[in-house]
């Protein structure tokens, strides 16, 4: 059986991360796939960091262990406090925001007024614990079999910082996940950092330039469209918000879709590029496995029932997702990719001074057994 090597990318989204545990738990089954890297932001990262740490001790089985051991932890962290719920993003738009769309404004804006500057991260951020008691940062560190990538954005500067597998501990995954309206800015190196999914949610640019995988998923928890308007005021934030944390990712892939076009039009296709970068770019086949407004209906769904329950609703629904892409597309591993980045991304923009057509996508080949 040849493996099909596999490079991931998880974006954060509070809640919508155990849709991408559920993701993740039957990527792992399947014994036909190889996780080359994975670049995390946010709950992204906390749930690549959880599989690397389960990995390097038990393998396949022990990385969805772990997994599963990090999103129990949480669940019973709702007993910390109304955090918990706003790190989550149980006040989202859709029927879940209506419900708690007053008790969210009021928290949103008591939560910006009162959000400390510096603290211990340990004593005032209750993932501290959580990351503490289920992810062993040693055995991650020793997971040769994986890259890892995990993004924060650097206060002072705007700009993103990248931490490699060599390089985490737990203070850069706190990084990674702290929204400043909710705790203080994590310090690593004597730096201030918030979430990574303000400048890359996730970061795209290792997994371009520091892996020789061409397969490339997106696990992807907030929607490419949205078929409503928001209405309301709650609702409208949430929007806003969600469009902030996707963006970073729309103009990695929109600037990825522009080079592809260059090299196609200036008919450098098949030329053998110098710079590693260029030939990957060229070569990468990106695909992706989306939660989409689905999650809003699981989040609506289940307000009443228990966080555990919760959370297991949004692993079902990742794990079915990515059960129904393995189904329809694993074929196309190692020949093609699944998502035209150029239509997708660039539709309808004006490049060189004139709108750019999509050309029609090609027939895609039909599936062989192999």
């Amino acid at each position: 059986m040849t493996l099909r090597r596999l490079d991931l990318a998880l974006q954060g989204g509070g809640t919508q991360g155990a849709f991408t545990w559920g993701v993740l738990d039957r990527l792992l089954e399947d014994e036909r796939l190889q996780i080359a890297a994975i670049s995390g932001s946010s709950a992204g990262a906390m749930n690549a960091v959880a599989l690397a740490s389960g990995w390097a001790t038990g393998g396949r089985r022990g990385a969805r262990e772990a997994l599963r051991n990090f999103w129990s932890r949480v669940a019973e962290g709702l007993h910390l406090g109304r955090w918990v719920d706003a790190w989550l993003g149980w006040g989202q738009a859709g029927a879940a925001g209506a419900a708690l769309a007053p008790m969210q404004m009021a928290w949103d804006m008591a939560s910006t007024l009162l959000a400390p500057v510096h603290a211990d991260p340990a004593a005032s951020n209750p993932l501290h614990a959580i990351l503490r008691d289920t992810v062993d940062f040693e055995a991650v560190r020793r997971c040769r079999d994986l890259k890892l990538f995990v993004a924060a954005t650097h206060v002072r500067s705007g700009r993103q910082r990248v931490w490699r597998r060599s390089e985490l501990g737990i203070e850069a995954v706190l990084a990674s996940a702290c929204l400043p309206t909710l705790f203080p800015a994590v310090e690593v190196d004597g730096e201030a950092y918030w979430d990574g999914g303000y400048m890359g949610n996730p970061s795209l640019l290792p997994l371009l330039a520091e892996t020789p995988t061409l397969d490339l998923m997106l696990v992807q928890v907030h929607p490419s469209l949205r078929s409503d308007l928001p209405m309301g005021g709650a609702a409208v934030l949430d929007r806003i918000n969600e469009i902030t944390f996707h963006g970073s990712l729309v103009k990695e892939l929109r600037s990825l879709a522009i080079l592809r076009k260059l090299i196609h039009d200036e008919g450098l296709a098949d030329r053998a590029f110098h710079e590693p970068l260029f030939r990957k770019a060229a070569a990468l086949r990106v695909h992706r496995i989306e939660g989409g407004e689905k999650l809003d209906a699981v989040a609506a769904t289940g307000l009443l029932d228990s966080a555990w329950h919760r959370l297991l609703a949004l692993h079902r629904a990742g794990h079915a997702a990515a059960d129904t892409w393995l189904t329809d597309h694993f074929t196309h591993l190692g020949r093609h990719g699944t998502v035209d980045l150029v239509s997708d991304y660039l539709s309808g923009e004006v490049l060189n001074g004139r709108p750019h057509a999509v050309p029609p996508p090609p027939p895609a080949p039909r599936p062989t057994p192999d």
